[in-house]
């Protein structure tokens, strides 16, 4: 039948790289406590009254604190700057070089089917998946995921999205946007090129070497392997075996099916790794108004933007793998229908890349929400494994898992992060922050609210914080631990949602469209304790908007707009990626921060330099280098997104990176090398 795509039908807050709006709790937010913090007043050059200069710290104080240095260790940033870009490349600065390795598509197990247009559901499953996100790079000795080999190891890498425009032929020539999906006539959906939409999702294990002349190339290897939505998975935790997670597919509730919207990830100190899911909520179809709070609470069924549920109609068999996508209650109980099957979704889900036999643990005490990615502290025997991750969402939150059991090299294993205590972040105005536990009996979590259990808490981690009292964010993204004083640093995207009355006062600050970055140090240098001391490091914006950590405005050599992936290297260069919506790109308020780029930042002294520009259209995410930093590892996700309905229809594209060809973008990795052969960014 002829397909008619549907145009226009994204919530604006996702075209505007936000969430579904919700109402904050009536609580004082981020930008509320940081203005009652501090009393000095600074007046930027645009106008607005923000207490910024007096956000960042004094030096003697970040001296005094949980062992930061006072002064940094001379030369960390050894490169020039590069300038803001709009340009459909790649910049680097000079003496370096780029590959571009594994796009999407890239054909990497089974049969190893060449990347076409014309691929089916079945082989996009032996590619690459679309929209590379966050990745990590393992030795392939297998014995730790940052000693071994810099020239011979695992790369694993996130898909966190796809296009259907890109991704099918059938679509070329039609005036498309980025999430139009398409629909045949009588409004359902073609089950194959639903099924190469799921397919597209996931992560990829690719075992790749570097040769004599410094070149990455993909090796066919046993271990690499694609975890997509359709992948068997089991529920790790106290989650395992709950009713509420009872499907037909699992009627005991133990197992579930693949993992989806893969942004940010984890490693653990026992070399596994970690893959999180993000906006997995857009996935599901659910109708009527009588959710529980576990799935309302996370607008499942409000957006449900790709509708793989209805190619249900027209599968010839297997209609249950797309039955599933459709949450509404419609038999007598959970065993007949999958209104379940949203809560097997929103956690972090542990696998053993160097076993392609392993089975995906989803490990649900670590919370269940839009989960960025996590980032563990410095694993130390005999002492509690403690990880950090943040929700992914405006007004939503910080959180923290301390294991129950202590850690024992000889002895981890994922096991470790089924018992403890999972915590949310309330940042006071004293410049000081406490981790509300969210365990039933403790910070207003009680029965008659719904929290009787600890599988109550999990289930909906978002209605404990709340409870709680935690401090709603700007968008709490990626995290990293500094390896040298263990600070704690989170992205905060953005937040043009906030209001001016929900700002207190001259702070940062009212529709926010900038972000920040904050950092904590935890008390006493214990990252399982329950109180810390935090700063902002830098208030991102234009020379008029902004503040860096000695209270200084950002120049034309390190502006830049909504933070999103962070990373630090060995040598304790803090790499900063950012995350301009494709809406945003290049016009209003952005336009001088060009295209998306990542920095690199000093922490010790804050200073902050251009490193990289993308090309047009995409994001730059995932960040990790080999353990020699001889080789940087990062992804071009969704070049060319910005690409309007009516010039797709043309077959006009804002990007044709990475093979300036007739074909479509690809997303892709890019493995930074310097010329000489000596460490990135020194």
């Amino acid at each position: 039948m002829k397909e008619n795509y549907v145009v226009g039908s994204v919530d604006p807050a996702l075209a505007d790289g936000g969430e579904p709006r919700r109402s904050p709790t009536n609580r004082p937010d981020f930008q509320t406590v940081a203005a009652a913090r501090y009393a000095r007043r600074d007046v930027l050059r645009g106008g607005l009254a923000l207490a910024v200069a007096s956000l960042f710290a004094p030096a003697a104080l970040r001296s005094a604190v949980a062992g930061a240095p006072s002064t940094a260790a001379g030369g960390r940033l050894g490169f020039e700057p590069v300038p803001v870009s709009s340009a459909d490349t790649l910049v680097v600065p000079e003496g370096y070089r780029t590959q571009v390795i594994l796009p999407w598509g890239e054909p990497i197990t089974g049969s190893h089917p060449e990347f076409a247009l014309e691929n089916s559901g079945a082989e996009q499953a032996m590619q690459m998946g679309m929209h590379h996100d966050g990745m990590h790079f393992f030795p392939i000795e297998g014995e730790h995921p940052g000693h071994g080999s810099s020239d011979d190891g695992l790369l694993v890498v996130n898909h966190e999205y796809m296009e259907p425009r890109l991704l099918h032929a059938a679509a070329q020539g039609m005036p498309l946007q980025a999430f139009d999906v398409p629909l045949k006539e009588d409004g359902s959906r073609d089950p194959d090129q639903v099924l190469k939409e799921i397919n597209a999702h996931g992560v990829s294990v690719v075992h790749i070497r570097r040769g004599d002349d410094g070149d990455w190339s993909a090796i066919r290897c046993r271990r690499n392997r694609r975890l997509t939505p359709e992948t068997p998975v089991t529920i790790g935790g106290p989650l395992a075996g709950d009713p509420r997670l009872r499907t037909p597919f699992s009627p005991d509730g133990t197992r579930a099916r693949g993992t989806l919207n893969n942004c940010s990830h984890g490693v653990t100190p026992w070399n596994t790794y970690l893959a999180c899911e993000e906006n997995w909520w857009l996935y599901f179809n659910r109708e009527g108004d009588d959710a529980p709070a576990s799935i309302a609470r996370y607008n499942v069924g409000r957006f449900n933007i790709w509708r793989w549920h209805l190619a249900a109609a027209n599968a010839e068999q297997d209609a249950d793998r797309y039955l599933r996508f459709d949450a509404t209650p419609r038999g007598e109980d959970a065993g007949a229908d999958y209104r379940n099957e949203p809560h097997t979704f929103g956690y972090a889900v542990e696998f053993d890349l160097f076993d392609p036999d392993s089975v995906p643990v989803k490990r649900t005490h670590l919370g269940r929400f839009s989960h960025e990615g996590v980032v563990f502290a410095p694993a130390r025997e005999g002492r509690p494994v403690v990880l950090y991750s943040g929700d992914d969402s405006p007004f939503e939150y910080i959180y923290k898992f301390v294991s129950r059991r202590p850690y024992a090299a000889a002895t981890a294993d994922g096991s470790l992060l089924d018992e403890g205590t999972l915590y949310a972040a309330r940042f006071d105005a004293d410049g000081t922050g406490t981790w509300l536990a969210l365990v039933p009996g403790e910070n207003g979590l009680a029965p008659e609210n719904g929290f009787a259990t600890v599988a109550d808490v999990l289930l909906n981690s978002r209605g404990a914080a709340d409870i709680a009292g935690a401090t709603p964010m700007d968008r709490p993204e990626w995290g990293a631990v500094d390896p040298d004083t263990g600070a704690v640093y989170f992205t905060l995207t953005n937040n043009k949602r906030r209001s001016a009355e929900q700002v207190d006062g001259p702070n940062p600050r009212p529709n926010n469209h900038f972000g920040q970055i904050v950092r904590w140090y935890e008390a006493a240098d214990d990252h399982a304790a329950t109180r810390f001391t935090w700063e902002l490091f830098v208030l991102a914006g234009d020379e008029d908007d902004s503040r860096n950590l000695a209270g200084e405005p950002l120049t034309a050599d390190n502006r830049f707009a909504m933070p999103d992936g962070l990373y630090f290297d060995p040598d304790r260069r803090l790499w900063i990626q950012t995350d301009i919506a494709d809406a945003d790109q290049n016009s209003g308020s952005y336009a001088p921060m060009g295209n998306n780029a990542m920095l690199c930042a000093d922490p010790d002294t804050g200073e902050i330099r251009r490193f990289l520009t993308g090309p047009m259209g995409q994001e730059i995410t995932g960040c990790v280098s080999t353990p020699d930093r001889t080789t940087l590892f990062i992804n071009v996700q969704h070049p060319g997104s910005t690409t309007s309905a009516e010039d797709f229809a043309a077959g006009r594209s804002s990007s044709r990176w990475p093979d300036y060809g007739a074909g479509p973008p690809r997303s892709a990795t890019v493995a930074i090398t310097r010329i000489d052969g000596g460490k990135v960014g020194s």
